[in-house]
């Protein structure tokens, strides 16, 4: 992947949720996140690929899940702290809740 790819990638997911790209220039690893947002602290990761494990995750919630129910995957590693688990959603399907 180019810097390119990464910057639009940015770009494109701080235009839908109504952010705005912060530029990497002069900033350190933590000092700002990728987006600026009102509410969000948003790091944006792009990947060749995500793990075929946690789409099934999210196929299996999207499946069960009843009327206007918010289909979510909650990851946790094994000796962690229930709090500090993860939880997987569509952009979509957040925006469309709570943006």
């Amino acid at each position: 992947m180019t810097d390119k790819a990464w910057k639009h990638n940015e770009r494109m997911i701080a235009k839908y949720i109504g952010g705005k790209r912060v530029p990497i220039t002069g900033r350190q690893r933590g000092d700002a996140p990728d987006i600026e947002h009102n509410w969000l602290s948003v790091e944006v990761k792009l990947r060749q690929r995500v793990p075929e494990w946690i789409k099934d995750g999210m196929r299996q919630a999207e499946a069960s899940k009843r009327r206007s129910a918010m289909p979510v995957l909650i990851i946790r590693e094994k000796g962690q702290r229930v709090e500090d688990a993860l939880i997987c959603t569509t952009l979509k399907e957040f925006r469309d809740r709570y943006l």
